[in-house]
C-alpha cells in the first residue's frame, strides 16, 4: 500500500479508499494506492502554504544544493526507476531510461538556477534615482501532471518551482502513481524540508478541482487533455495558470531532401513511446515528387518494428497506456476508413495479454480529414502529399494545435521559410518533432497551450513573479513622465 505525502508524513487519505495501477504490457497490478479526495488536498494545500515563507526566505544557492542532491539521487537510481518507467507506463526500457536522464538533466540545469535567477538593471529617466527588478516566488503551486513521461514532465516543473522558492502539492496522473510515489521518496532522501513537496494521488475531480480552485493556490502547472486545460481556466479564478495541451505534429518532406534521413525520423516521431507524446509525429506532409517512394520506404520500415513488453530486450515499441487508448485508437481506423483514408499498415489491437495496438499508417489523407486534425494520441500516422512548399505550410498549420513541427530539405531558403511560417512553439530542421534539451524552451501556440514555455529559462518564468523596484535617493519628490528632462 502506498500512501500520500503532505506535511513531510506518509498518510492515509481521508476517504478510506484505494485504487490500482497495472502494468500496460501484462495488466497485472503493480501497487494500490490511496484515493485522495478533497480534503486530503486541502490538508496538502495548508501543508505547502505553512512550508512557503521559510523555503521562500532559504537563500537560493541553498536550495540549489538540495536539486543538485535529487540529481545525484535520480544519477543513482536510473536503473530502477526508468524500469519501473517501462513496468508502470509501458515505453520501451531504452525511452524509460531516457525518461529518468531527463529529469536529471533539468534538475542540473535548474539547481544552476539558483546562482542566477536574474532580474534586470535599467538606467532611470530621472536623476538620483535606481531601477531594478528581482524576483520572488509565486507561492504555492499546484502541479498537475501526465501519464506518458512520469517522472521527467514531474521534473520539468517541480525542479523550476522549487528552485524558485514555491512550495508544492502535486497529483499525478493515476496510470502512473508508483513513479510519482518513488520521486517524491527521492526529494525527502535530498533533504527537502517537511511541507515543501506534498503528493496527493487520486482522481482529478476532486483532488484536481480543489487544487485548481483553492484560493491558497496561487498557481497552476497543468499537461494534459485540451478539454481539461479549458476546464481549469474557467475554474481557476485569478491566478497564474501553465498549460500544456497536446499537439498534433508534422512532419515535411520536401522533393530534395534525404528520403532514408527523413524515414528513420518518422519512424521514430510516429511510433516512438507508441505514438504516446505530445510531440509525437502523427502527420507526414510529402512533396508528390517523392511521396510514392516515401510510402514505399516507410512500410518497409514499420513492418519491422516488433511490439511488446518494453522490458524484454529488442523491442521497438511497448504497449498503450490503457484499455481507452487502444479503444479510442480503434475509433480512429474506423474514422480514417470511413473518410476515404486507404489504411496501409496496420490498425488493430494486438492479441496477446497486454494494450498493444500496431503502428499504423494511412495513405490517401486530406488535411481536413479528423485523422489528420485530432490528436489521436497513439501509433496511427496520416501520410498527406502537396504539391509545393505553400501547400506544404498551409497543410501543418491546418490544425488547432501548434506545439511540434520538422522539415526535412536540403534547401535553407525553404528551411528557414519553415522556421519562420510553420505556426508551432518548437521547428526541427532535418530531424524529428522530439528531442527537446533541457535548457532550452518548451510549449506550443494555438490549441496546445496558454503561451508558457516550461524548461529552459523560460521554466523560470513560469514560476516566479516579476517585480520592480525604485529607489530615489535624491531627496525630493520626483514625478516620473513629469519631472524628467
Amino acid at each position: 500500500m502506498h500512501n500520500l505525502y503532505i506535511g513531510g508524513r506518509w498518510v492515509h487519505s481521508s476517504s478510506g479508499e484505494t485504487f490500482e495501477s497495472f502494468n500496460p504490457a501484462t495488466k497485472k497490478p503493480i501497487g494500490a494506492f490511496q484515493q485522495g479526495n478533497a480534503a486530503d488536498a486541502r490538508h496538502g494545500i495548508d501543508a505547502a502554504e505553512d512550508a512557503q515563507k521559510k523555503w521562500a526566505d532559504t537563500p537560493a544557492p541553498s536550495r540549489a544544493k538540495i536539486l543538485f542532491n535529487i540529481r545525484d539521487l535520480l544519477i543513482k537510481d536510473k536503473e530502477r526507476l526508468g524500469r519501473l518507467v517501462t513496468t508502470e507506463m509501458g515505453k520501451i526500457l531504452k525511452e524509460g531510461l531516457g525518461d529518468v536522464q531527463e529529469a536529471v538533466d533539468i534538475f542540473e540545469y535548474m539547481a544552476g538556477e539558483g546562482r542566477r535567477l536574474f532580474g534586470h538593471t535599467v538606467p532611470s529617466e530621472l536623476p538620483d534615482k535606481f531601477a531594478m527588478t528581482t524576483r520572488l516566488p509565486i507561492g504555492v503551486v499546484s502541479v498537475i501532471t501526465p501519464w506518458n513521461f512520469p517522472i521527467a514532465v514531474p521534473a520539468w516543473k517541480t525542479a523550476a518551482a522549487l528552485i524558485c522558492g514555491n512550495s508544492i502539492v502535486w497529483k499525478p496522473s493515476s496510470d502512473t502513481p508508483m513513479c510519482a510515489v518513488e520521486l517524491v521518496k527521492i526529494f525527502e532522501k535530498a533533504g527537502m524540508p517537511k511541507g515543501v513537496v506534498n503528493l496527493v494521488t487520486g482522481p482529478g475531480s476532486p483532488v484536481g478541482e480543489e487544487l485548481v480552485t483553492s484560493k491558497k493556490v496561487g498557481g497552476i502547472s497543468f499537461t494534459g487533455h485540451r478539454d481539461t486545460g479549458e476546464d481549469i481556466l474557467r475554474k481557476a479564478g485569478i491566478k497564474r495558470v501553465g498549460l500544456e495541451l497536446g499537439g498534433k505534429n508534422g512532419i515535411i518532406v520536401m522533393d530534395d531532401a534525404d528520403l532514408n534521413l527523413a524515414v528513420d525520423g518518422i519512424i521514430w516521431g510516429a511510433y516512438g513511446t507508441s505514438g504516446q507524446r505530445c510531440t509525437a509525429a502523427s502527420r507526414v506532409i510529402a512533396h508528390e515528387k517523392i511521396a510514392g517512394k516515401l510510402e514505399k520506404l516507410l512500410l518497409a520500415k514499420i513492418g519491422k518494428i516488433k511490439v511488446g513488453d518494453g522490458l524484454r530486450k529488442g523491442m521497438d515499441m511497448g504497449p498503450l497506456v490503457n484499455e481507452g487508448a487502444v479503444k479510442k485508437c480503434e475509433k480512429y481506423i474506423e474514422i480514417g476508413k470511413n473518410e476515404g483514408a486507404k489504411l496501409a499498415y496496420g490498425g488493430k489491437r494486438l492479441k496477446n495479454n497486454g494494450h498493444f495496438f500496431s503502428p499504423t499508417l494511412f495513405t490517401k489523407v486530406a488535411p481536413d480529414m479528423r485523422i489528420a486534425r485530432e490528436e489521436i494520441f497513439g501509433p496511427v500516422l496520416s501520410l498527406i502529399t502537396v504539391k509545393n512548399m505553400d501547400d506544404a505550410i498551409d497543410a501543418i498549420n491546418s490544425v488547432d494545435y501548434g506545439l511540434s513541427s520538422s522539415i526535412y530539405t536540403k534547401d535553407m531558403k525553404k528551411a528557414f521559410r519553415a522556421v519562420r511560417e510553420i505556426e508551432a512553439g518548437l521547428t526541427y530542421v532535418n530531424s524529428s518533432t522530439t528531442g527537446s534539451e533541457a535548457h532550452l524552451p518548451f510549449g506550443g501556440v494555438k490549441g496546445t497551450g496558454n503561451g508558457v514555455r516550461e524548461a529552459g529559462i523560460t521554466g523560470i518564468d513560469e514560476f516566479s513573479s516579476v517585480k520592480t523596484v525604485y529607489f530615489d535617493y535624491s531627496g525630493r519628490l520626483q514625478r516620473a513622465q513629469i519631472d524628467a528632462d
